[in-house]
């Protein structure tokens, strides 16, 4: 391989490169439900989407985020809409597990400060929880 041909496909790696770490994904949710017990990771968008629209009748088409995880609480998969297709994510934690509810079977809504409680290894129902509160005026 030539100098110059060298020179362009590093030029050619880089510009590549660039286009796929300056990616912007976002996406926005205006549910958060997390689906209790436990559920077969094995399962991709079209399982996950049969357990939501036939177990709980729930819209999936509804701009709501859908959490599932797994046997051993280590792994995540977050279904949501997105207007023209679903999109499926997967986390897997490298240290420590998921604190998931497993005593109910069903759809629980989640608060945004819950499902942040959740990604940070705490459980959704925090007994010591300040509340927020909307001071009033009484003049």
């Amino acid at each position: 391989m030539d100098i110059q041909t060298a020179s362009y496909m590093r030029q050619y790696l880089q510009i590549n490169q660039l286009e796929v770490f300056n990616m912007n994904i976002q996406f926005s949710a205006n549910h958060i439900f997390l689906v209790g017990g436990y559920t077969d990771m094995r399962k991709s968008i079209d399982g996950l989407s049969c357990i939501i629209s036939q177990q709980f009748k729930a819209n999936l088409f509804s701009s709501s985020l859908f959490l599932f995880c797994g046997r051993k609480k280590d792994r995540l998969k977050i279904l949501l809409w997105q207007g023209d297709g679903f999109i499926l994510l997967y986390k897997r934690l490298e240290n420590g597990k998921f604190q998931w509810p497993r005593e109910n079977h069903e759809l629980t809504k989640l608060t945004p400060q819950q499902y942040r409680w959740l990604m940070e290894g705490l459980a959704i129902y925090q007994p010591k929880a300040v509340k927020t509160i909307q001071p009033s005026c009484s003049i």
